[in-house]
């Protein structure tokens, strides 16, 4: 009975080994470091394209207004077609200013009239006053009279150049080249300079503005920190920048940012800005919705991929790799010029760190990995996110 008591501890002891050794050797294979994507992080020259919404205006946009009342009696032009300086749009009938031509045309003959009655007055009255057979009164009576008709000629004159310039409003032609608008009315509307709405509007885009905006900080950034050089010289200085257009594609002409607006808006911190771009293709309208896209480089820039950082309240933590191979987090600040895809770090690295490139969200501090050499991020960063302002129709940009 003793023999077999001792069998069996002695069997359960062996058991426990065995299983305490098992359970050693499971351990060991959880804790072995696991491959991670390495990058050794080294300074190199870039190139920033940053993008803000923007909306296009041509050049002009003349509001074509009547400025007499009557019937459109003529359209002599269509919708988005491109017209030329001084030729004719629209016909309006207005027969009452050909009647009041009529009439200044009688009133002048009337008037004419008049006043050579006056003069045969005054060549009357002289000689007989010369042989004083009337008075100097008579002569200087003839004379006022004279001077009198005169004046009701010089008033008729006018009157038919008035009734003229008049009438010539019934026929209106392009102030300016351009590409005409919409046309609200149709042949027989009546309208006046008073309509809600003009015949049509005239837009000049052989040049189209293009309008966005900065941040109050860009603008400072632009305007650097020595006072003695103006804001508009600075602008000058500039590289030209690019349109993108509403399909993605770019434009091919370059623009110029020619001016910055006066104001800053104090709900969005923003201030408008406008570049121009020539158009001589007629290709961009008035009206459409595009990008300005700035082309920066940068020179020493030190970049990381945005999956090897992770933010923690408001701040942007990437995870170091020391001699032995843990992990440890560090904070980082980042460039406002940074795109949604890349950063560039301004303070936290340097050359010469390294950080693990991918797949952070299993690690945790003083986790030890396998490094695995990983590529440098690409060099050229992509345009930066922008946040639209809604008072300017324009962007800022934004750092994600």
């Amino acid at each position: 009975m003793q023999t077999n008591l001792s069998f069996q501890t002695a069997a359960l002891a062996l058991l426990s080994l065995l299983t305490a050794c098992g359970g050693h050797k499971e351990a060991g294979y959880s804790n072995e470091p696991q491959p991670y994507p390495v990058l050794t992080l080294k300074t190199s020259e870039t190139t920033l394209y940053m993008d803000y919404p923007a909306t296009v205006r041509g050049q002009q946009n003349i509001e074509i207004r009547p400025k007499v009342d009557g019937y459109v009696a003529g359209i002599l032009v269509d919708e988005g077609a491109t017209v030329k300086k001084g030729q004719l749009l629209f016909k309006i009938n207005a027969p009452q200013y050909e009647q009041e031509v009529l009439t200044a045309q009688a009133a002048i003959k009337s008037a004419e009239a008049a006043v050579n009655t006056a003069r045969m007055q005054v060549r009357k009255v002289t000689p007989l006053v010369k042989k004083e057979i009337v008075s100097n009164y008579e002569l200087e009576a003839a004379e006022l009279a004279l001077q009198a008709r005169e004046a009701e000629l010089a008033q008729a004159k006018a009157s038919l150049q008035n009734a003229r310039v008049n009438l010539g409003y019934t026929t209106i032609y392009s102030p300016a080249d351009g590409v005409i608008g919409t046309l609200p009315y149709k042949i027989g509307s009546l309208v006046a300079p008073a309509s809600a709405q003009p015949l049509t509007v005239l837009a000049d885009i052989a040049n189209v503005h293009v309008y966005f905006s900065f941040t109050e900080k860009q603008l400072l950034d632009l305007a650097g920190t020595d006072a003695n050089i103006p804001l508009d010289a600075k602008l000058k200085q500039l590289p030209p920048v690019q349109l993108v257009l509403a399909n993605g594609n770019e434009y091919t002409e370059k623009g110029k940012v020619e001016t910055t607006g006066g104001l800053i808006n104090n709900g969005t911190g923003a201030i408008s800005m406008r570049a121009v771009f020539p158009n001589k293709a007629g290709l961009i309208r008035s009206g459409s919705s595009a990008t300005i896209r700035i082309v920066q480089p940068v020179s020493n820039a030190l970049i990381v991929p945005a999956k090897a950082t992770y933010e923690l309240q408001g701040k942007k933590f990437v995870y170091t790799i020391d001699s032995a191979g843990a992990a440890h987090s560090r904070e980082i600040t980042v460039s406002d010029r940074s795109s949604g895809d890349v950063y560039i770090v301004s303070n936290g690295l340097q050359a010469g760190d390294k950080i693990v490139a991918d797949g952070i969200g299993s690690l945790k501090e003083g986790t030890k990995i396998k490094p695995v050499a990983s590529a440098a991020p690409v060099a050229a960063a992509g345009p930066a996110k922008t946040a639209v302002d809604p008072g300017l129709k324009s962007g800022t940009t934004a750092a994600q």
